[in-house]
């Protein structure tokens, strides 16, 4: 069992491709990684031998915040913006998009769901 970053990692996948699975680490970190190990993309998870692995958990434990250390991270930067009072802050605490997309349509994976509305419902019981 390959156990990375506190994360077990599938045997029957290629490496590349397992180390994505951490948080924090996508293709191109995870491509970069393996070429400063020197370790072979398509090498499956469960052909690698322990010395390997350590290899990889010592290149990401020293250039790499991942898991629940990159959360935390994350968590506190957006907490800084809502403190400031930043206009990113106040779309964080609306819960509306922050990136300049439109909210006059769209946008409802950030709203939710839509809400009915109450003349909309008074019509409907007078047509009854």
């Amino acid at each position: 069992m390959a156990r990375i970053a506190g994360l077990d990692l599938p045997k029957n996948k290629n490496i590349w491709i397992a180390l994505t699975y951490i948080y924090g680490i996508g293709k191109s970190s995870s491509s970069a990684i393996l070429e400063e190990a020197g370790i072979g993309f398509n090498r499956k998870v469960g052909e690698l031998k322990e010395d390997e692995l350590a290899i990889i958990r010592r290149i990401i434990e020293g250039k790499y915040k991942v898991g629940g250390d990159l959360k935390k991270e994350e968590k506190t930067n957006i907490k800084r913006l809502m403190d400031t009072s930043s206009y990113r802050g106040l779309r964080h605490k609306k819960g509306l998009p922050v990136r300049g997309q439109r909210t006059h349509t769209n946008a409802r994976t950030r709203k939710g769901p839509r809400r009915q509305t109450v003349g909309g419902l008074k019509k409907k019981e007078l047509k009854k």
